[in-house]
This record gives C-alpha cells, sequence and structure tokens, in this order.
C-alpha cells in the first residue's frame, strides 16, 4: 500500500458513543480499500475499542485478524495544569 494509503486516513479514534458506531466505521474502512485499519482508544474508553475489535472480527469482516495491539501511557494536562497518566490502546486489525 502507498505511504499516502498508510496515514491517519485508517485510524479510528474511540470515544463516547456505542461500541456498534466505531464497528460501522470499521467495516467502511475495510469496504473502501483499506488492508490496516487502526483503532485509537484511551482510558474508559479502552474497553469499548476492544468490544469494537472483536465485534467486527466475529459478526462483520471475519476474515480480519488482529495484527498488532500497542498500549502505553499519555500524559495529558487538564485545564488546572496538573498532568495525569492516561492509559492508551492501539489495536490493528487486517485483512
Amino acid at each position: 500500500m502507498t505511504a499516502k494509503g498508510e496515514g491517519e486516513e485508517n485510524v479510528i479514534y474511540v470515544g463516547n458513543k456505542p461500541p456498534m458506531s466505531y464497528v460501522l466505521a470499521v467495516v467502511t474502512q475495510f469496504n473502501s480499500g483499506s488492508t490496516d485499519v487502526v483503532i485509537k482508544a484511551r482510558g474508559r474508553a479502552i474497553s469499548r475499542a476492544v468490544d469494537a475489535a472483536e465485534i467486527t472480527r466475529n459478526r462483520f469482516v471475519t476474515d480480519a485478524k488482529i495484527k498488532e495491539i500497542r498500549i502505553g501511557t499519555e500524559a495529558i494536562t487538564n485545564e488546572e495544569g496538573r498532568t495525569s497518566n492516561v492509559s492508551s490502546i492501539e489495536i490493528t486489525l487486517t485483512k
């Protein structure tokens, strides 16, 4: 795939929506020709990201495999200027 194809357009950021809306985004990325889709989340959204990846793999794109799972910690500064550490995850699905 080209360098442009591996850019930010195949990254799905998981927030507070229900997992099915992220599943739809992942399936749309695969249907538009992407071979890899990255699901990124941090904090409490991590469980939603895992749910979205599993629902996608088990129900919609059954030939998708988990290529890589990266976990880490990000330092986030809030409005008062205090820094707190937040867990993060990146799940790479490939077809």
